[in-house]
């Protein structure tokens, strides 16, 4: 099980989420994705995505306005 970043700061919408999805395609099952944002579309679009995919996730507040989404490929 691998760990992956993606620095998806100063990106607005919808590049974040496309960039989440590209990546996510990309690992395998049982692998982390760290997703760092500071556009609050993204904070709603990635972690639904994610959901709807049913893969793990959790998000932390880093500090005004940036986030860190890990989220676990679960298939």
């Amino acid at each position: 099980m691998a760990e992956f970043r993606l620095d998806c700061m100063g990106e607005i919408c919808p590049v974040p989420l496309m960039k989440t999805k590209k990546k996510l395609a990309s690992i395998s099952s049982g692998d982390t994705l760290i997703v760092y944002i500071d556009h609050s579309c993204a904070i709603k679009n990635i972690p639904e995505f994610v959901k709807g995919l049913g893969h793990k996730f959790k998000i932390d507040e880093l500090g005004d306005g940036e986030w860190k989404v890990t989220i676990k490929k679960m298939k």
